[in-house]
């Protein structure tokens, strides 16, 4: 008679573990259907402790699962300062939560519940890599859609064994596609006079000689946009340094769109193109070929997709004409920008379910997601006083 073996977690130690947990996604969805693997290099600036801003005002452990001696699952459990600052319960995260044993989602869970439970906190919220700023939420829907810069891919399988093991949906985040040319443009037709009634609000890209004024501009926006929505964690100086860093070879001018009104900044978007267009044939590890392809592609940017990671409009502007407008007319933008650019879909995402303004803007032009993603949570019992 065989038992099953018993899978054990642990923390991550040393340099060699951090590698196997950063690569590990790869290594065990390679040959699921739908699953592309990201590069490695990008992983590791989102995960690595010497590379990721996060660790700047936030703290992780990093856990592995094993059988037979074989890594097949891995979470992180971490605390962010930023967010201990808000109002409200004591809140930990965990996140990069991968694997294709649902067996071992509990026992990664109770892990990173664990180290949290013994740091003080009383809410855990998850999937985030490693926080709102970064990968959000478990793939619920869209697993053999294309695959998209920034969304994490998760067999089906993950969700239901996060409830399973008493974790309960805070919210789902939804990705549109929206696909440019005339059709769309006809289906986001603004009257023609529109700007001349609401004031004087003029569009412009990024100064690529005045970038670091761009991007305080475009983080003081974000910030003050999204401030005390569901999730929000406002992005540092460093964060939106090392973004626009990492997007320095393929950054154009016409993929930053500020909306002005009376020539003060009022909203803004930024559009980043797909990386897997160019990359997802190479692998995550490329060979030295693969590698001389891929800058000859970045070099043509030869990119058919893109991604709007950052959209925001003042909350100056709440309750007026302008508050629901600005976004109507970034869209108008960035579907003008399309004649110049290459991209021929571009995705809205991470728009969260109850956001219906939002929502209601995007269906005009979309009328449904075409990926979910969910986020979960669990209230901590207190030691009573």
């Amino acid at each position: 008679m065989s038992f099953p073996t018993q899978i054990t977690v642990s923390p991550v130690s040393g340099s060699r573990q951090l590698s196997l947990f950063i690569k590990l996604p790869r290594k065990l969805y390679d040959g699921l259907p739908g699953y592309v693997a990201p590069l490695d290099m990008e992983e590791r600036d989102m995960l690595s402790p010497k590379k990721a801003p996060f660790f700047d005002h936030g703290f992780a452990c990093y856990f592995l699962a094993w059988r037979d001696g074989k890594p097949i699952g891995r979470i992180s459990a971490q605390i962010d300062s930023l967010v201990l600052k808000q109002p409200g319960p004591r809140t930990g995260f965990f996140g990069a939560l991968d694997t294709a044993d649902p067996a071992c989602v509990p026992l990664l869970l109770e892990a990173a519940t664990k180290w949290l439970e013994a740091r003080g906190v009383e809410r855990i919220r998850g999937p985030w890599t490693l926080n709102s700023n970064g990968q959000s939420g478990v793939m619920i829907e869209g697993q053999h859609e294309m695959p998209m810069i920034g969304t994490p891919w998760h067999p089906a399988t993950i969700g239901p064994a996060i409830e399973l093991a008493g974790f309960e949906k805070a919210m789902d985040l939804l990705s549109y596609r929206m696909e440019t040319g005339p059709q769309a443009e006809r289906a986001n037709q603004i009257p023609p006079n529109l700007r001349q009634r609401l004031g004087k609000i003029t569009m412009r890209g990024l100064r690529l000689k005045h970038i670091v004024e761009d991007a305080k501009i475009l983080r003081e926006i974000y910030n003050d946009a999204w401030a005390d929505t569901w999730g929000n964690v406002p992005l540092t100086a460093h964060e939106v340094e090392a973004l626009l860093k990492a997007l320095k070879p393929i950054l154009r001018p016409e993929q930053y769109v500020l909306a002005e009104v009376e020539g003060e900044p009022a909203a803004i978007a930024l559009v980043i193109p797909n990386m897997f267009d160019i990359s997802g044939d190479l692998g995550g590890a490329p060979s030295p070929l693969g590698w001389l392809k891929l800058g000859s592609r970045v070099l043509r940017h030869d990119f058919h997709s893109a991604r709007v990671v950052l959209l925001g409009v003042r909350k100056k502007y709440m309750g007026t004409a302008l508050r629901a407008m600005l976004p109507v007319l970034i869209i108008d933008e960035l579907m003008k920008r399309g004649h110049v650019l290459p991209y021929r879909s571009i995705e809205l995402g991470w728009v969260l379910e109850t956001h219906t303004g939002l929502r209601n803007l995007i269906e005009r032009i979309v009328p449904t997601p075409y990926k979910r993603h969910r986020m979960y949570e669990k209230t901590l019992p207190q030691p009573e006083a």
